[in-house]
Formats: C-alpha cells, structure tokens, sequence
C-alpha cells in the first residue's frame, strides 16, 4: 500500500448528534473514494463503521471505529466516534487520535442534545482543527442557516459558513465553496447561481471577519479596506482552521450524494495534516514538554483505543505522532512500566484488516499480539522518559454492582471483566471492602449494560447487576464506660477474661485509638493485643447495622484473668462484647458518604435542578456562569446521586450533566437512620 508523507495525511474524527446521518456520510465518502464497492445502510446493518452486532440491533454506534480512503493523493483516516452521551469516552479517545475534529448535525431538526459533549470537547481541545457539517439538507423542514443559529446560541463556538447549500429540501441540487468562489453541481465545478449572489457575498463576509479576526495584520487591513484578497482568504481560512480560532461549516446530503465530493475536497485543501504540527506534547514526570514530530525520530506513538474480541482476536488502534513503528518492534510501556513487542500491524477499515510492515509518523493504524499494552498507553523506545499526556476523563455518575449470574462463572468474570475494561478507561471496576460488593461504574446505564451483554456475547459469562448497598459508617457522640466478663466452664479448661472499657469520640477522620492504660498486672501484657484485635474486628463487622465503626476511642483500664482459664481467644471475646456493650450506650448514629457534586445546565433549568438537589437532602454551594451555562456547586448524599442520573436528564430534557467526587462523611438523619438499623435487624 502507498507510503503518503505527513503533508498528504488527514486524520479526522466524526462526532455528531443523534440521526445526523453521520454513518452514512462516511459511507458515501468511502463509496466516492472507490474505498468500498457499495454504499451500506443503517438500516441493513452492513456499514463499515457499525458492524459490532449491538450495533446493528440497535442501529446506532456505540464504539469507536476506523476507516481510511484515498482522495486526490492524499490519505484521509476517518475515526467515527459515537453519539450517544453514554459513550462520552469514546469520544475523548478520538480526540487524542486526530488534527481535525468534524461535528455532523442534521440540518432538518431540531436542537439535539446529543451534540452539547462534543461541542465541549471540541472548545476544550484548542488545539485541535473544528468544522462543522450541516447534513441532511434534502430532507423537509432542512434549514442551513437554522442549523448554524442553534449552534451558536447553545454554545461557545461562533461557526462560518464555506461551504453553503444550493436550494433546500427537495430542490438542493449543490453546493458553492466560497473560498473558491465556485458552485459544485453533479460534483462538477460551475458558476454560482445568479440568484445566490446576495447569499454568497454575505456568507463570504462573515468568513472573511472571523479569518481576520484571528491575525492583526489582516484584521487592521479588514478595518481600513473592508475586505481581504483571494490569496490572504485563502490562505487565512487554512491558518484560522489550522489554530482552531476558525470553525468552517460545510453542506451536504449524504443520502442524495449532494456536496460529498466537494466535503472531500475540503477536508484535503482546508483542513490541517500531521505535518502542519512540527511539535507535539509529551508528559516528561509530570512536566507537559514538546517533542519535534520526524519519521526519522525516536518513536512516540499512543493507543487510543483496544478492542478485546476472543474470536476476531485482540486489536489496538494506534497513532504514531513521530519515527516510525514496524512489526517485530521492541517498545517500551511508560504506562505499565513494562516492555511488549509489536505483532502484526495492519491499515482498519471497520471489521475489515490489511497488512503493513510498518506506520510512520502522522499515520494510524492497528496493532495485534500486543501483550501488555491497551488503551491510553504509549509505545515509546525503551527506557525513553516519556508518555502521552493523560486525557481527562469524566467522573462516574452510574453505578451497579455486578457478579457472576452462575456460581460456575465467578472465577472467568474477572478476567473476562479486566478485559473489556481495557476497552473503555470512562469505565471503572472496584471493590468496595467495607460491603464486600464489586461496583462497576460508569457513564451511564447503556455504557454499563453493554458491559453485561459483551460479558455473554463475546466471553460466555452471564452476570447480574443491582443497586449497591451505601457504605454508611457507625459511630458514637457521647461516651460510655462499661466491663464485660467471659467465663465459660464446660468442663476441661475452661475460658476466662474480663476487661474494663472507657469509650468516647474521636476526631473525624481519627478512626481509631487504642489506650491501655492496665497497671499492677490486672491483665498480662501479653493478652492486650488479643483485646484490641477484638475491638478492631468488632469495629470492622459493626455494632448497630453491620458497617464499619470509626472515630472511637477505647481505653482499657482493668480487667482480671485466670492463671489456667484465661486465653487469648477469651480476651479477644470480651473485648468484643464489652465494645458492643459500650457503643450501645454512646448515643450510637450512623455516618453517610457525601459527594462534591458540579451540575452543567443550561440557565433556563436552574431553579428545577435547585429545587431538586433540596429535596435529595442537597446543599448548594454556589454557581458561576460558564458560557451559555450555568455551573451549580453542590453537596449531595451518595444515596441520592445512585438515582440522579436519569433524575437529571429528566429535568433538563437532557442536557444536563453533573461530576462527582467524594468529599466527606455526615450524620444520617435520624428517620433514615433507624429504618436502615431496622432493616439489618430483620436481616440477621
């Protein structure tokens, strides 16, 4: 296969909201491009990017894919992201991979929520070439214009239009460039339409001012002269596109073909390549430093994503930002502070593989045979100093415990689960020791159900998911003093062990002190350490609803032994009881674990999202503007954010989200407390 030098690759991810027909553009392109031999259909379930069969059922993406094409001498490498908020990682994987971002929106509808993540993506990688592509446009209702307006106003990204639809609805025939001031009918380039003169001038000044506005000497000129030469558009559309300061939208139908070819064309003459980024970033221990980008330099390459398949095999898709990366390879995992060899490497298209002895800086392509590396790890020469900057990744805000459905299956669900885990790192699997539940989190119910139906389809393990149990935690606010004696006689040696405790509060956080405090030999000295390891055991199990006890201080002060009776086991049981006897006493109350929690929302949402934290026994924080939206800082109780999701998208029509982190731990409310006290009573 034909070896292209940086300056002739394009690597382009395509986001895009829900029914924008961003599958079936890609389809066309590749159709165009003499990619494929036929153009495939949703709706058949035999497109290149979807063919996961959970794809295909549902009609829909839900991970990561490639594809690739040749056009006009250049390589165009297509990563089409889905679009589901579930699979919000997926995205974030993608934009590691590329130059240019493309945001696909359905001209004909309405505002979809499904593109506010990516749109955020897209304002958070500055760094990273935006353009928009309005699709759709021979469908009734399309509007052009509409479909830029709603972005603008639910965004902070201000588009311009290059390329603009001739006609609407069923009288879209083509589409005109107006950098190139050219009309493209039947992919063939003509004069603009007479009737578009207006439009064309207008949609060409707006370009004109947001291409000047990103350089001071063509804005200066702007000011004085009104306008810019071909030449200083030109080449001002390709820097402004390049520093992400400009955002070109482009039109097309994708089903009628309209505007495709001319999509393609736009990609290789606007859109920046490989070579137009002379320097990347590198993490070097935590300091974010540039490393010049040479085929003919130390490799440094990234997985950003793995695909873990036990029929069609283990596949990872990989970008070289610089040397080159061949089949038999030696490389070094910063991540995983190990080495692995390179296997096979191969050009993707979707399900599909063709082999390469090796990718050179600017390309992408698959890895297989990898043994110690996955997703969101560098390939890096041995020993080297440095790795791929980590993407920030969202916080759960999901979470299920999961186990094996079949005793028979509980030693395969790890490993099968550590597998597909290395597929998607928005993901998270952990066991919470304080309840003994394994608690698989993430970004919401359709990222993780597809976890279960992956575990059956591709590993043969049947799991089941449920609510987790809150791991509330038991302490005291008062003090107590108690004794407790052991004595049992059954005839033989018997057991003997009396202890005399003082129990009080300790700091929060403290967890727990341990004073002995014995003189003259009342007890042994060496049966105090079988004494707190019955407290710390009884700690461990809890006293009044099964949870951990923390923040006590137990001090023993007496006690009394038997020279023949007295064991370790007969202080270790009255040291337990002597503990339940005094917390009883201490005004027992159970403490419950509380989130940080920030919420996006769109302003007009506010008072509905406030007023529904109070009732979640919330507290609000603050807010502050953020854009087009509103931040609100809140305080909530983990038993409330295990429903708040689909509680959220409930009031805000979808188009809020929220971050959580642990903050501390609170006193639970009395009502609330009793009736879980009530129900671990029953339970025993």
């Amino acid at each position: 296969m034909k070896n292209y030098d940086m300056k002739n690759i394009r690597n382009i991810l395509f986001v895009g909201g829900s029914g924008s027909g961003k599958t079936t553009l890609i389809e066309h392109m590749l159709y165009n491009a003499k990619a494929t031999t036929r153009i495939g259909k949703v709706d058949d379930g035999n497109t290149v990017m979807d063919f996961d069969a959970e794809e295909i059922e549902k009609k829909m993406s839900i991970t990561l894919s490639m594809g690739h094409l040749d056009w006009k001498n250049n390589r165009v490498n297509i990563i089409d992201a889905p679009s589901y908020p579930d699979f919000y990682g997926e995205q974030i994987a993608g934009f590691t991979a590329v130059e240019t971002a493309l945001l696909v929106v359905n001209g004909a509808g309405s505002y979809d929520v499904s593109i506010e993540l990516p749109l955020e993506l897209m304002v958070k990688n500055e760094n990273i070439a935006k353009a928009i592509i309005v699709n759709r446009l021979d469908n009734e209702h399309a509007d052009y214009q509409k479909a830029i307006d709603m972005i603008q106003e639910n965004s902070d990204i201000i588009p311009a239009p290059l390329i603009i639809p001739i006609g609407k609805e069923n009288t879209l025939t083509g589409v005109v460039d107006i950098v190139k001031g050219k009309a493209f009918i039947d992919g063939k380039a003509t004069d603009i339409p007479a009737d578009m003169a207006d439009m064309v001038e207008e949609s060409r000044m707006k370009l004109m001012e947001a291409v000047a506005e990103t350089d001071d000497a063509l804005l200066e000129k702007y000011f004085e002269e009104g306008e810019l030469t071909d030449e200083e558009l030109t080449t001002g559309v390709k820097k402004g596109i390049k520093s992400g300061l400009v955002i070109p939208v482009f039109a097309c139908s994708a089903m009628k073909n309209v505007g495709v070819d001319t999509l393609m064309d736009a990609i290789v003459d606007y859109l920046p390549s490989p070579a137009d980024h002379p320097e990347v970033s590198a993490d070097f221990d935590g300091k974010i430093q540039k490393i010049k980008v040479s085929e003919d330099g130390d490799l440094y390459a990234y997985i950003f994503k793995s695909f873990a398949d036990p029929n069609i095999g283990d596949i990872a898709y990989v970008r070289v930002l610089s040397g080159t990366l061949k089949s038999g390879m030696d490389v070094f995992i910063p991540e995983k502070d190990g080495k692995d060899k390179v296997g096979g490497i191969s050009y993707v298209q979707g399900k599909n593989r063709s082999d390469t002895t090796e990718l050179r800086a600017g390309e992408i392509g698959g890895l297989v045979k990898l043994k110690l590396a996955r997703g969101m790890n560098s390939l890096v020469p041995n020993n080297a100093k440095y790795q791929f900057p980590s993407p920030k990744l969202p916080s759960p805000i999901y979470w299920q415990t999961i186990k094996a459905a079949n005793q028979s299956d509980e030693d395969k669900i790890g490993a099968a689960l550590n597998r597909l885990l290395d597929e998607d790192p928005t993901i998270n699997l952990d066991l919470n020791t304080e309840t003994h539940e394994q608690i698989l989190s993430g970004a919401g119910e359709q990222q993780v159900g597809l976890i279960v139906k992956n575990l059956m389809k591709r590993f043969k393990v049947e799991a089941v998911l449920d609510t987790p149990r809150i791991p509330y935690r038991e302490t005291i606010t008062g003090k107590a003093d108690e004794r407790y004696r052991h004595k049992k006689q059954s005839g033989g040696r018997g057991q003997y062990g009396e202890v005399y405790f003082r129990l009080k509060p300790s700091e929060r956080g403290q967890h727990f002190e341990f004073i002995d405090s014995i003189v003259g030999g009342r007890i042994p000295s060496k049966f105090v350490p079988a004494i707190e390891k019955g407290v710390v055991e009884t700690m461990d199990r809890g006293v009044i609803a099964g949870y951990k006890v923390v923040d006590i201080s137990v001090e023993v002060y007496d006690g009394s032994y038997h020279d023949v009776d007295s064991s370790e086991m007969a202080f270790k049981i009255a040291s337990s009881q002597c503990l339940k006897a005094c917390f009883a006493k201490a005004n027992p109350i159970l403490l419950e674990p509380i989130h940080n929690v920030q919420i996006v929302i769109p302003n007009e949402y506010m008072g509905d999202v406030m007023g529904d934290i109070s009732t979640r026994r919330g507290k609000i924080l603050g807010m502050e503007q953020s854009g087009k939206k509103q931040i609100l800082n809140a305080q909530l109780p983990l038993a409330e954010l295990f429903s708040y999701y689909p509680a959220l998208k409930s009031l805000t029509q979808g188009r809020g989200r929220f971050e959580q982190e642990f903050s501390h731990y609170e006193r639970v409310p009395y009502e609330i407390a009793e009736k879980v006290i009530a129900e671990y009573k029953e339970q025993e």
